[in-house]
């Protein structure tokens, strides 16, 4: 049963990503899912930076997927190895179109269709120290309850009932 819609102004949904690129993202998110992982989109990092999708595994992990669109995307973004600091495991990923090898080795690799991914390189685990993995795990908390308390005013606002 669905509890509330986040669909309807979205803002993680804010135009900056392309089509293409929530085709990778919702791929990632159902292979991710089956794997247990609890995800959330575009969460802001203490550096500034804003993560593509982040994941928490059952035992604490955590995993930043930064998706690449096309080639184009990933030659001009160079702000990626600025995300090893905040995960166990760095992913990239990325759909059919896009060739496999401009990918660094040192990264994990997902190839998504929009339906589903698989997983094609595993990430090499960097763990991360404890105070980070506990500032990483709060600010995962408070983003998806924040968003959820958001999302259900959005549903109760008026003139929706």
């Amino acid at each position: 049963m669905t509890i509330l819609s986040v669909a309807v102004n979205n803002p993680l949904i804010d135009g900056r990503q392309s089509d293409r690129a929530m085709l990778v993202r919702r791929g990632v998110q159902i292979l991710l899912h089956d794997m247990r992982l609890a995800l959330l989109p575009e969460l802001a990092l203490s550096n500034g930076r804003r993560a593509d999708l982040v994941g928490l595994s059952e035992k604490g992990e955590i995993w930043i997927i930064e998706i690449k669109s096309s080639i184009e995307d990933f030659r001009v973004d160079r702000k990626w190895p600025d995300y090893r600091a905040y995960c166990d495991r760095l992913f990239f990923a990325t759909h059919p179109e896009v060739p496999l090898y401009i990918f660094p080795e040192d990264c994990g690799l997902l190839l998504s269709d929009g339906y589903g991914a698989h997983l094609v390189r595993e990430a090499p685990e960097h763990r991360l120290a404890p105070a980070t993995r506990k500032a990483v795990t709060l600010d995962f908390s408070r983003a998806a309850a924040q968003r959820l308390m958001l999302a259900e005013w959005a549903a109760r606002s008026p003139g929706r009932d």
